[in-house]
């Protein structure tokens, strides 16, 4: 059964930093593409990164790019979100994700490429 702990969730103002994991556990993790998601009140689930299992090939949100950084650490099970000069707009539950293929030469941005999902952490900046 595969399982995904996000942690690093928190209070933080204007500009702060944060940083997200996700431990995974019931897959051969590094044989998957992993994603961090978003979703704020009232709307619809928004794709934030993705990093494929080689950990070469990283893909962002036009929103994030260049302030947040993903990464992946094969040998402990767990990819990363640092969250840098964070804005109130990204406030959000956050949620980390596996790819429904082994070794999918793409990344993709869309949540129906992904099946497993954390419970979420939530990050709130204040301003």
């Amino acid at each position: 059964q595969v399982q995904l702990v996000e942690s690093g969730g928190g209070l933080v103002q204007t500009g702060g930093s944060l940083r997200l994991s996700c431990a995974a556990s019931g897959r051969t993790f590094s044989s998957y593409t992993m994603a961090w998601f978003r979703q704020a009140p009232g709307k619809e689930r928004e794709f934030v990164a993705a990093i494929q299992f080689t950990g070469v090939i990283t893909r962002y949100a036009d929103s994030v790019r260049g302030r947040f950084t993903i990464s992946r650490d094969n040998a402990k099970n767990t990819v990363y979100l640092q969250m840098n000069s964070l804005k109130p707009e990204d406030t959000a539950v956050y949620y980390c994700a596996v790819d429904r293929y082994p070794g999918r030469p793409g990344v993709k941005s869309g949540v129906e490429s992904y099946d497993y999902w954390g419970q979420g952490t939530q990050v709130t900046v204040s301003s």
